[in-house]
Order: C-alpha cells, then sequence, then structure tokens
C-alpha cells in the first residue's frame, strides 16, 4: 500500500506541478479557457488515479464475483467523476473542451513521458559503460 501512495504522490505531483505552470503560460496569454480547463481536467485525472490505487486493496482475496462486481462499481464511478468536468467544459464557455480532455489524460501522459524519459536515459547509459 505504500509503494501505491509513494507512486501516486510522485505522479500526482508531476502532473498538477505541470497544469499548473502551464495554465499560468496559458493565463499570461489571455488564454484563460484554455488553462481553466487544463486545470480542472488535471484535477479529475488525479482524483481519479488516486481512487484506483484506493480501490487496488479492495479487490485482492476476494472471490471471483466479488472482485469483478468491486472492479465494475470502480469503473463506473470513476467514469461518471470524469464526466464532470467534461460537461462543466461543454456547458460553459470558462472552459476550453480540448483542454479538460488534455488535463483528464494528464497523469496519464506524466507516467508515460517518465517511461520514455528512463527508457531513453538507461539506453545512453548503457552506450556509454
Amino acid at each position: 500500500m505504500e509503494q501505491i501512495r509513494e507512486t501516486q504522490k510522485k505522479y500526482c505531483s508531476v502532473a498538477i506541478t505541470f497544469a499548473i505552470f502551464a495554465g499560468i503560460s496559458f493565463f499570461l496569454f489571455d488564454l484563460k479557457p484554455i488553462g481553466k480547463g487544463l486545470i480542472l481536467g488535471t484535477i479529475f485525472s488525479i482524483v481519479n488515479f488516486i481512487l484506483m490505487g484506493e480501490s487496488l486493496p479492495m479487490r485482492i482475496g476476494q472471490s471471483k464475483n466479488k472482485t469483478i462486481a468491486l472492479s465494475f462499481l470502480s469503473i463506473f464511478f470513476r467514469y461518471g467523476l470524469m464526466a464532470i468536468p467534461l460537461i462543466a467544459a461543454i456547458k460553459m464557455e470558462k472552459f476550453n473542451l480540448a483542454a479538460t480532455v488534455c488535463g483528464l489524460f494528464m497523469v496519464q501522459l506524466v507516467i508515460l513521458a517518465d517511461e520514455i524519459i528512463r527508457l531513453i536515459f538507461n539506453s545512453t547509459q548503457k552506450k556509454t559503460a
């Protein structure tokens, strides 16, 4: 469980930091809806990632039927939660829809970027050794 929390802290910290700095940059260029959408989507991306990590231990050691039911309920709840910023971006002009969608994938993008950087870094280390 501690390893899950460390992973969450690592990726969520980077995601929100990037979103805040990008959001501020968009605000400075008078693109406020894009900045707001990116930050809104990122907040919900982080909440989704944390809920996913919190639900993992509940499924361990359960019967197959109970695990399937818990997994389905978790997915249903998390997707419902992620629909909130999408609906807000569609209904309100103060949030940019495309930026909100990008924000919803922010944690996944951070994880992907981290893995790519590790791959490149490990590849260059092997060449120099």
